[in-house]
């Protein structure tokens, strides 16, 4: 079982690439898959998640298929 992950803006650069293919087994949320992919890092506020391209908290169930996209707030003026 695998989903898509998507990383863009400083963290496709901290991440060294845009996307990859993640063996879901044992990650239940979208959160597991950020603690997963970001080395034992915790859920922070300084990423927005989304789940099949909507929004989505670090709570919302991901399950074979889907795209999970990982993104720093945007700011703007």
């Amino acid at each position: 079982m695998s989903i898509k992950v998507l990383y863009f803006a400083s963290l496709k650069e901290l991440f060294g690439h845009a996307d990859e293919q993640v063996n879901i087994e044992g990650l239940d949320t979208v959160g597991d898959v950020w603690t997963f992919v970001s080395n034992g890092n915790g859920v922070s506020q300084q990423v927005l998640f989304s789940l099949n391209q909507e929004y989505a908290d670090a709570d919302a169930l991901v399950k074979n298929g889907d795209e999970v996209a990982f993104f720093p707030p945007v700011t703007g003026g």
